[in-house]
């Protein structure tokens, strides 16, 4: 029998970090720093929302777009925060998370054969969301000697008359680098010279430490060249209401609602009305959980190089990305015995593109006295392999 499979489908690789939590999964005693999830319960006043919604039968479909209420909210909170302004009605498209967006975005933009330079490490969706969408990704490797930013003479260099779009994504997955303004500056530079758009995705854009978070949207020329991707699943802990958004001029935003419209419809009413009140009146809770970040953050980075497990300073989301190298391991061999042996679940950095072998993703997203016992089993880990 002929396979039905396609072969773009075919030819990409299963996520990495799904396989490890599979194997975590049955597994006792684990301490996952693997999962790239808030350990956070979702705030009291946002929870009561989303009940108060369904008691009051608002069970319904929204409008295709996400409620107006919602999109006005947002908009409202992009000026706020970044100087940033979008049309509620024209320019903002409420999503299932934003790994819909992400999906909307390319598929909305991308002609076979497009490339996409996806500067790499990045979160595992970013280069198989572009092959999927018909493109061609194009791969750079960041460096630990420029703290995982890519830089524009990076990016430049890349480019061919192919290229369509720049998908970056800062505070970044898996490596918890901050691209600095400059950086960014320059970046938007080489977009408006060569005529390229900008996706980014900034989910992470609240998690920022000692260092303030730049919305590429906000950079001068770049409003009319950037799909904005952002949401409520880390800062607000809301991961599994699945609500995202994508903010993006009205031509752009029109290809992807199309798309919307045949493929999802509309996003949760009840998770749209719990967001409401996520930006209403969270942002004590957020900045509650930015800080308890912060100290785990503190925790695990002092931990891994104090173990020589060389590991920068992470300025942003809830990663630490050190280096295994030392170990006379790879990083998955070094992931694979490190939760055999000792019952920890770290990914391997190779899971997350080129750049990343060598190194593992630890998530400090869980509790402190969790990260503790974690570096106690790592350094005994360590102690036995040399």
């Amino acid at each position: 029998m002929r396979s039905f499979i396609s072969n773009r489908v075919q030819q990409i690789p299963p996520s990495g970090i799904r396989r490890f939590f599979d194997i975590a999964a049955t597994m006792d005693d684990v301490i996952t720093l693997g999962i790239g999830e808030p350990d956070f319960v979702t705030p009291e006043p946002i929870l009561e929302a989303g009940v108060a919604s369904l008691r009051a039968g608002h069970t319904h479909y929204s409008s295709n777009s996400g409620t107006i209420e919602l999109r006005t909210a947002i908009c409202k909170h992009l000026e706020k925060l970044y100087g940033v302004e979008y049309d509620p009605a024209l320019e903002l498209l409420i999503t299932v998370g934003v790994s819909e967006a992400m999906y909307l975005a390319l598929t909305a933009i991308l002609n076979p054969g497009d490339e996409v330079i996806v500067p790499q490490p990045c979160f595992v969706s970013y280069t198989a969301e572009v092959s999927l969408a018909g493109g061609a990704p194009v791969p750079i490797a960041t460096r630990v000697e420029n703290n995982f930013q890519v830089t524009a003479e990076e990016i430049e260099a890349a480019i061919t008359r192919r290229t369509k779009a720049l998908l970056i994504g800062y505070p970044n997955n898996p490596t918890g680098a901050v691209l600095e303004r400059d950086t960014l500056e320059a970046i938007a530079r080489v977009a408006q010279k060569h005529d390229i758009l900008v996706i980014s995705d900034e989910i992470y854009d609240r998690l920022v430490y000692g260092i303030d978070h730049v919305c590429f949207t906000s950079l001068p020329g770049m409003w009319e060249r950037t799909i904005l991707l952002g949401g409520f699943s880390k800062a607000y802990a809301m991961t599994g209401w699945r609500l995202g958004y994508a903010a993006a001029p009205p031509e752009i935003l029109g290809a992807m609602k199309k798309i919307h419209q045949y493929t999802i419809m509309s996003p949760p009413t009840v998770a749209q009305e719990a967001a409401l009140v996520a930006l209403a009146e969270g942002e004590a809770a957020v900045e509650d959980m930015r800080q308890r970040y912060d100290r785990r953050r503190r925790l695990i980075v002092d931990g891994l190089n104090s173990l020589g497990l060389r590991c920068f300073e992470p300025r942003g989301a809830f990663y630490a990305f050190p280096s295994v190298r030392g170990s006379g391991m790879d990083d998955a061999e070094f992931a694979e015995r490190l939760l055999d042996e000792e019952r920890v679940a770290v990914i391997p950095g190779r899971s997350f593109g080129i750049g990343g072998a060598g190194y593992v993703r630890c998530s400090y997203a869980t509790a402190y006295e969790k990260i503790e016992q974690a570096l106690e089993r790592i350094a005994n880990f360590v102690r036995r392999h040399g």
